[in-house]
């Protein structure tokens, strides 16, 4: 009845994370810090291990002689996501899944 929920995408930071990349397809490590309300220790850690999972993309570079971090969404990591949200519906309608 219940399917199972992606460990990786389980993590509230995680999660965030992801879903701010769902939707804008790629961000500054300092525009997820923010947004998330993070540290840049854990969202350092967390973005990196979305990034050994291989649901995002990260690029480090200079702007203007300050290193930039660009986190940017695979087409993988949108797959799990997508999986993720269908696993985590059958959570909140459980009677849907009941066999009649």
């Amino acid at each position: 009845m219940f399917k199972e929920l992606d460990p990786i995408l389980h993590s509230q930071l995680r999660l965030a994370v992801m879903s701010m990349l769902i939707s804008v397809k790629e961000a500054e490590f300092i525009f997820l810090k923010e947004k998330t309300n993070a540290t840049s220790g854990n969202l350092s850690v967390q973005i990196n291990k979305l990034k050994e999972a291989g649901y995002i993309e990260v690029k480090k570079q200079f702007s203007n002689n300050y290193p930039q971090t660009i986190c940017k969404i695979t087409k993988q990591g949108i797959e799990a996501f997508e999986v993720y949200f269908k696993a985590l519906q059958t959570y909140m309608n459980p009677t849907d899944n009941l066999e009649q």
